[in-house]
């Protein structure tokens, strides 16, 4: 970097060094071609602030991640407190302290027999270490040829190309193809969207849906399926909860060919749904529980999977080896955190306030169904989609010209200018979606809503 470089940066704004020099993430960058890039740089319980001094209501929690809030000292002085002890060590052949005590707490969270940790850095690494279990636990056992999995259509399990694979979003897959073999994709829970002939019956809705991943089951082989991934309430897409009966009948399929069921709970997972794991709430048993984002409120990078016994049996005798690591998984640090953020949610009842006040979240939520542009409000717990369309009584949804105009024409930043933090997705059909940290109540309830309704109104008048 030149002198003359250095000065510059030094009188530069922090949006404008961004703007050069910052590629940020499933981000189009030529929309920032003359304009500034959003610097957030400071935090403080449900609220974060930019360069300017300007409040935002984290109505996201960041990305389905500040479950306790920003600026939560205690779990920052954990981190630090670690650091100076064990600022790092691998989980090579060696174990440390904080992962030892993590692993331990959350096999007891955890449902069932899942009581074997295998950290990540990430959910997508999760995701993929979970299906390179699956193959190698079925090789170890003498079935080889079982490397499948199912997922649901525009559901997004991440962005390695394993998870990317499972992700059932085929505009993020084109860009990187060919990927991995074997992701195959059976109907989502969108009773929105459902099919004529179930559309009046939420149970005859969600037993079609089940019966569909027996189907793609028995045309691809029995033999040849290995995992069946669903999320408790699917993220993307805006918020597809489960019907009536839906998991108790996937656990039946799955136990019917020998098929391992994971939940991929990387968002559902540490009170959005107002419990530890999502699959408590509604009440099923998977083999594998993958995880990220809330395990640490985001104060550090950390994911993993839950195990049951009997996957990690094969590899707990004789020779066999997981072939599979990540040199910062179990992070001391992040360990720590993790372990400090579970306190927080103990002290403070986090799970028990989200289910006091997740049906005051809905109501305050369905208050904006009178508005024209609105056609559902969906989700559970602190995990809601609201979809836009064009025509109420027909549900009739805009066509990709009016999409593009509507979210990233306008809502997306006329939303982040009224100051609420959220996400106005199309990967499927438009949404908006809300997610804040689980210390939220009526009055960040009202503060939502108020945003919204002001902002949903003028996007209406350019429909």
């Amino acid at each position: 970097m030149t002198s003359d470089h250095a000065s510059d940066l030094a009188s530069d704004t922090l949006e404008a060094r961004a703007r050069r020099h910052l590629w940020l993430h499933f981000t189009r960058m030529s929309s920032y071609q003359g304009n500034d890039v959003p610097v957030i740089v400071r935090g403080s319980g449900q609220y974060v602030y930019d360069t300017r001094g300007k409040r935002y209501l984290d109505g996201l929690s960041g990305l389905f991640v500040s479950q306790i809030g920003h600026g939560r000292a205690e779990v920052a002085e954990a981190g630090a407190r670690q650091a100076t002890e064990l600022a790092y060590f691998p989980l090579w052949s060696y174990a440390h302290p904080r992962a030892i005590e993590l692993a331990e707490r959350l096999a007891v969270l955890a449902p069932g027999d899942l009581n074997r940790v295998f950290f990540t850095t990430s959910g997508s690494e999760a995701v993929e270490s979970a299906w390179k279990m699956a193959k190698q636990y079925f090789r170890t056992v003498g079935q080889p040829g079982r490397y499948k999995v199912l997922s649901r259509e525009i559901a997004y399990h991440g962005t390695s190309l394993g998870a990317l694979a499972v992700t059932g979003l085929p505009g993020l897959k084109a860009p990187f193809e060919p990927l991995p073999p074997g992701g195959v994709r059976v109907p989502n829970t969108n009773f929105y969207r459902a099919p004529g002939f179930v559309a009046d019956d939420l149970s005859a809705f969600g037993r079609w849906a089940a019966d569909e991943i027996e189907r793609a089951i028995l045309r691809e082989g029995p033999d040849s399926v290995a995992a069946v991934y669903l999320e408790p309430v699917q993220n993307s897409g805006g918020c597809f909860p489960p019907p009536p009966g839906y998991f108790a009948r996937v656990r039946e399929i799955c136990d019917r060919y020998g098929v391992l069921l994971v939940s991929d709970e990387v968002i559902c997972a540490f009170g959005r749904l107002g419990y530890y794991f999502g699959s408590q709430r509604y009440g099923y048993q998977p083999d594998v529980i993958t995880f990220a984002k809330g395990i640490t409120s985001g104060y550090a990078p950390l994911g993993g999977m839950i195990v049951s016994d009997r996957l990690m049996e094969p590899f707990g005798t004789g020779p066999a080896t997981f072939l599979h690591g990540v040199t910062f998984a179990g992070h001391p640090v992040s360990s720590a955190v993790a372990l400090a953020n579970l306190d927080v949610f103990e002290k403070e009842d986090l799970l028990g306030n989200v289910r006091a006040n997740e049906g005051a979240f809905r109501r305050t939520l369905e208050k904006l169904t009178d508005l024209p542009i609105v056609g559902d409000v969906r989700g559970d717990g602190y995990f809601y989609g609201i979809e836009m369309v064009k025509e109420k009584a027909t549900r009739e949804t805009f066509s990709d010209e009016e999409s593009e105009r509507l979210l990233r024409g306008f809502l997306s930043h006329a939303l982040y200018d009224a100051g609420l933090i959220c996400r106005a997705d199309d990967r499927g059909d438009p949404v908006i979606q809300l997610a804040p940290p689980l210390t939220c109540t009526q009055e960040h309830f009202d503060e939502m809503e108020q945003i919204l309704r002001i902002v949903l109104t003028e996007a209406w008048k350019l429909i």
